[in-house]
């Protein structure tokens, strides 16, 4: 199974303003839209920084700040941001984008250690191509159980294992995934568990598996079970 990427869940139609944009369009934009940050671009559409609410309310604040006279140099600097009246002199740069065949899982880690809630959405040339926020990754966990529950069956299929897949019943209830059945070693028991935590919108899963011949071929002996689960 392949992992969703940032291009199967971004959103593609963006709002964004260029380097000139005035303070005002700039508020005005995150009001309507119900965003907190805008990328800014250059005129060949490349993402040259983000203008957020952070770096708005940091202009006020910084309009609002005394300094000793003699600290002439971080006052010149504050006057500077003080008087800042444009997305290219507001905002944070560079960046902090991402690709659209980045995995889910590299767009929460760039999110959360840049302490943002969405990120452009560039192409090989750094122009702009869509924006994912936070509730677009939540996304792949709205899926519904049965079609979480057949794509774990096709992955364990399509998977070569050291055991028969067919012999593992999957069941899936809220996205977590509960595996049994009977295999003839520990061996496939992990490679099971990564394949069902593979599948997008899997919350959790739990195997329990029994360890030994097929109950069938062994009439009267009572296979080990092996009862694996973590929380994701």
């Amino acid at each position: 199974m392949q992992h969703r990427t940032v291009g199967d869940v971004m959103t593609h139609a963006v709002i964004a303003v260029g380097r000139d944009a005035p303070f005002q369009e700039i508020v005005e934009h995150l009001r309507t839209w119900r965003i907190s940050a805008l990328p800014v671009l250059a005129g060949d559409g490349r993402v040259v920084g983000v203008v957020s609410e952070a770096d708005l309310l940091a202009r006020e604040e910084v309009a609002d700040t005394v300094l000793p006279p003699s600290d002439r140099a971080a006052d010149a600097t504050l006057r500077q941001q003080a008087h800042a009246l444009t997305a290219g002199q507001l905002m944070s740069f560079p960046a902090i984008t991402v690709h659209p065949d980045a995995t889910l899982a590299q767009a929460a880690r760039a999110m959360a250690h840049a302490h943002v809630k969405r990120l452009p959405v560039v192409d090989a040339e750094a122009r702009l191509v869509g924006v994912v926020s936070r509730s677009d990754l939540l996304k792949v966990y709205l899926r519904r159980d049965e079609d979480i529950e057949a794509d774990v069956r096709e992955a364990l299929l399509a998977h070569p294992l050291p055991t028969d897949a067919s012999r593992v019943d999957v069941k899936v209830e809220e996205g977590v995934v509960t595996l049994r059945g009977t295999v003839p070693e520990p061996s496939p028991l992990r490679i099971l568990d990564l394949l069902a935590r593979s599948v997008p919108g899997v919350v959790d899963v739990q195997t329990l598996i029994g360890i030994g011949p097929p109950p069938h071929t062994a009439p009267g002996d009572t296979p080990a079970i092996h009862s694996t689960g973590a929380t994701l």
